[in-house]
């Protein structure tokens, strides 16, 4: 391999906003904010918005679409789409 040329690979943590869950990681991040984390260490905190804590596919907390009522809807909005008057 090249030196020099790949992206730091170092210990960050990841601090989900939704849910108020962090979590310690390598990644290739970078932030200028740190957090004191359990064992004592201060490491690199990066927020995102939306993790596999928050996020509704994996909490089951997903919404179920009413696919009839929007198929209802579309046909009566262009019922008449294409005839000749």
């Amino acid at each position: 391999m090249k030196a020099d040329i790949h992206p730091k690979y170092e210990t960050v943590v990841f601090r989900d906003l939704a849910s108020g869950v962090s979590f310690l990681t390598r990644s290739t991040v970078t932030s200028n904010k740190t957090i004191e984390w359990e064992d004592g260490n201060s490491y690199p905190v990066f927020d995102v918005e939306i993790s596999s804590e928050s996020h509704p596919f994996y909490t089951g907390k997903q919404r179920i679409m009413d696919s009839a009522g929007r198929v209802e809807k579309f046909n009566e909005r262009y019922r008449n789409f294409g005839t000749q008057n």
